[in-house]
């Protein structure tokens, strides 16, 4: 018999597990090769697995899996994990946007699509959540969910309108709706960017660094974007709502 193919020590994140048995977990992790994959933690819930300590959300880890059958199963076996260090867990409002990248990136990743840059540019706000600068927290998540969606296929070009693909007009107010993309703001809408601004964004995700530069591009506007992001967004998660999303509404209601 041939023994299980085996993937060492690939750069991931966990993005959630639940109880698989008694003692095991099942993990869904964010691989930056290899994309959304599903492992199976033999023993993680027991006090003596060396599994327990490291197998936490929003920390760079190092996973050594061997592949289901002929690599094309749903689920595979974790055989190590290492803690790749550089920062400390997030806490309080960097960690509830943690989770709420998690969540998004388990409704809107398929499973085995790989996304580097991206793995990349979620790498980089991680960090940012970890670091206490509480100022950067808006411009960091617009410009992460400006990049999932438009590593997905699901931000329309935004220097162009969407239906006309007319050019936009620096002074004239847009909005980016779900189902017809990028277009002129009625008197309406509450929602809405500049023309100038749109294409500072599309020049941005354009750039090279286009995590960097898109965060730049998006800083002086993050406040303006965010209704607009977060409609397209739960749009094409689908329904229910956001776990993240709702449970950071029931605590603002308290």
């Amino acid at each position: 018999m041939a023994a299980a193919k085996r993937i060492s020590d690939e750069p991931a994140f966990v993005l959630h597990s639940y109880d698989w048995s008694e003692s095991s977990l099942i993990l869904e992790v964010f691989c930056r090769h290899y994309g959304r994959v599903a492992l199976v933690a033999k023993g993680a819930k027991k006090p003596s697995s060396n599994f327990r300590p490291v197998l936490l959300p929003l920390q760079p880890l190092a996973l050594t899996y061997s592949l289901a059958g002929n690599g094309e199963g749903d689920i595979h076996t974790l055989k190590g994990a290492e803690w790749v260090g550089g920062h400390v867990m997030p806490t309080g409002d960097a960690l509830m946007s943690g989770l709420y990248l998690n969540e998004l990136l388990l409704r809107l990743l398929a499973r085995a699509d790989p996304h580097a840059a991206l793995f990349d540019a979620y790498a980089g706000v991680v960090r940012v959540l970890a670091s206490e600068h509480g100022d950067a927290l808006e411009p960091v998540l617009r410009s992460f969910e400006l990049l999932l969606l438009r590593e997905i296929g699901l931000l329309p070009a935004l220097d162009v309108q969407t239906m006309t693909f007319a050019p936009l007009q620096p002074d004239t107010r847009y909005t980016l709706v779900p189902e017809g993309g990028l277009r002129a703001a009625s008197p309406s809408d509450r929602a809405g960017l500049q023309g100038s601004q749109w294409m500072a964004l599309q020049r941005g995700l354009d750039d090279v660094a286009s995590y960097t530069a898109t965060l730049r591009a998006c800083a002086p506007f993050a406040a303006e974007l965010k209704p607009q992001l977060r409609t397209l967004l739960q749009y094409h998660c689908g329904s229910p709502t956001l776990r993240t999303r709702q449970l950071m509404i029931d605590l603002q209601a308290l």
